[in-house]
This record gives C-alpha cells, structure tokens and sequence, in this order.
C-alpha cells in the first residue's frame, strides 16, 4: 500500500503518471504482482504539507512528494536503494518531478497485520508484496 502526499492543483494526468510510475517502479524493483495495487493519493493545501526545502538534499519545491509505502514483506538495505533510484528516475520521465522532491519512506507488515478482504487476514500471502 501506498501513500502518496503532495500540494494540491496537479491534473488528474499529473496525478495518474505519478501513481502509474510509482507502481512500475513497485513491480520493477520491489518485484510485486502486477495487480498488487493499493494507492491513496492526498492533496494537501500549502499550510497542511510542511517540508524543509533542503533538509537531508534539496532544493525541493512545490512540486515535493511524500510516499509512504508499506510493504508485505521487508527488503534489503540494497533492493530498497536500487528502488529509490528507480523510482526517482521513473518520476522525473513522467510526470517530470525532480529527484530532489521525491522523499520515500518504506515500512514492513507481517501478514497477519493486512486483510484484504472478507475478515481474512493475508498470512497466506507472506510472500507477496
């Protein structure tokens, strides 16, 4: 699942380039199923998303993006450095975000703490994102 935070005022093709990268990058780097898609996309006025402009890198803008991604199983220090890179390459083809405004912050689950549907919890998916 992912958490995506920016400003508000971006068009919904902005939008969906955004999250359509995020997933490559998800099934590209992180290696998760294709239809393994769980986005939520928050757009936030200029006073309720507050960053440093170059805290740990910079300059960032307004164009700055916030993803919180927790996965279903945890990564090595590698894997997770190789996605960040992907990743930042992917959102500056499109929809065009500098490296410098993308901030990723990566949590893992053990199965038992997802259910994705039904009041099943997803043990049986472990292995899955």
């Amino acid at each position: 699942m992912s958490r995506i935070s920016l400003l508000k005022g971006k068009s919904p093709e902005y939008l969906r380039a955004l999250a359509d990268s995020l997933q490559r990058a998800m099934e590209e780097a992180f290696k998760v199923p294709k239809n393994d898609r769980f986005q939520l996309i928050h757009q936030h006025e200029p006073n309720e998303l507050i960053f440093d402009r170059h805290y740990e890198g910079g300059p960032r803008s307004d164009d700055f993006v916030l993803i919180a991604i927790t996965t279903g199983k945890p990564r090595t220090t590698e894997v997770k450095q190789a996605f960040y890179r992907h990743l930042a390459a992917l959102l500056a083809a499109a929809p065009g975000i500098a490296p410098e405004d993308v901030m990723v912050v990566i949590t893992s689950a053990q199965g038992d703490d997802w259910s994705f549907g039904g009041g099943r919890p997803a043990v049986s998916l472990l292995g899955a994102a």
